[in-house]
């Protein structure tokens, strides 16, 4: 769409060249000239690099931080434009996505493979029954996916990865802002990126990034029921075990072993060679390697041993503090 277009979509005032044309939107990490790029805070683009993006998307106090001749529309809430705009340009995109048409093949091994348009699959792979592959995946060489997976548009999948049933791949993150009383769907157009040697479990859920990729790194391993959100990113050889929830925009580490149901909130980011124990929360980066468990909040291992101790003892402090008081 040209720019004049899309600032009568959101009722934005714009500064700039109004035939030029926009392709979609792109985050400040993997900026595009042809693309929208959003700023909320006066200190996410410096002046001086404004040059590689396309039209910013702003408020008006923002935009007079920047004294420099750019394409800019101006909004009153930015969050709101975001969520009008991501959903706009996916209701363009929706049928490219959803067009798929059955492939029989015995050579794939299956009852029911529904296809998409320019998907690529590489040699010897295998299918379950009712799989789904959308618009635009690439499938490498040696690949299993089991029955009932589904593979979202665009997804990346490379060599020798085991896909087990019922999970999957490249769904919708769950990105909301809270705006006039009201939950406001922001729609995510990136894609997941799955590296080579990759195992994943049943019923796993991982989420499409809201613009780039959501990463899966070489040689990761993830048991049943784990759900990754948008834009996380996951480093190599690194091991998840069953029920653990890793919020939105989270990296973690080369080698880490993420124990059962552990829950991470978004925006963390872990060292590489980090040990996780079972139902610890991780409210807080973790910055050096180690073990770490607890819950309020997490901390080294061997700290959450002394504070656990302590609370087993808290009962027999305090009988004594109080028999200590009566005896005064």
């Amino acid at each position: 769409m040209k720019l004049s277009e899309i600032a009568k979509k959101i009722n934005a005032e714009l500064i700039g060249n109004p035939n030029r044309n926009i392709l979609g939107i792109s985050s400040v990490e993997k900026s595009s000239k042809d693309r929208l790029t959003f700023v909320f805070k006066s200190n996410f683009i410096g002046c001086d690099s404004l040059s590689k993006f396309g039209p910013i998307v702003t408020t008006k106090a923002i935009y007079e931080n920047y004294a420099t001749v750019h394409d800019f529309l101006i909004v009153e809430n930015p969050q709101k434009a975001l969520c009008d705009l991501t959903n706009l340009f996916d209701l363009v995109n929706f049928d490219k996505k959803n067009k798929l048409f059955t492939f029989h093949s015995k050579k794939l091994h299956s009852n029911f493979l529904f296809v998409g348009e320019s998907v690529s699959v590489g040699s010897n792979c295998s299918f379950g029954n009712n799989v789904t592959i959308e618009f635009g995946a690439q499938i490498g060489n040696n690949v299993i996916i089991g029955n009932n997976v589904t593979i979202g548009y665009n997804t990346i999948i490379r060599d020798n990865v085991l896909i087990e049933s019922g999970t999957v791949i490249g769904s919708e993150g769950f990105g909301n802002f809270f705006i006039n009383s009201k939950w406001n769907h922001v729609a995510h157009s990136g894609n997941v990126y799955i590296d080579s040697d990759v195992r994943i479990g049943a019923n796993c859920c991982i989420d499409r990034a809201t613009f780039d990729s959501t990463v899966i790194n070489k040689g990761v391993i993830i048991d049943n029921l784990v759900h990754i959100a948008h834009n996380v990113i996951i480093g190599e050889n690194t091991a998840i075990a069953a029920k653990v929830g890793i919020a939105g925009s989270c990296v973690i580490g080369k080698r880490n072993m993420i124990g059962g149901m552990v829950g991470i909130v978004d925006h963390i980011n872990t060292a590489d060679d980090v040990i996780i124990s079972a139902t610890s929360t991780v409210n807080k980066d973790i910055k050096e390697p180690g073990t770490y468990t607890g819950i309020m909040p997490i901390s080294k291992h061997s700290t959450w041993k002394r504070i656990a101790l302590w609370i087993l003892k808290l009962d027999k402090i305090a009988k004594f503090l109080n028999l200590k008081k009566f005896k005064l």
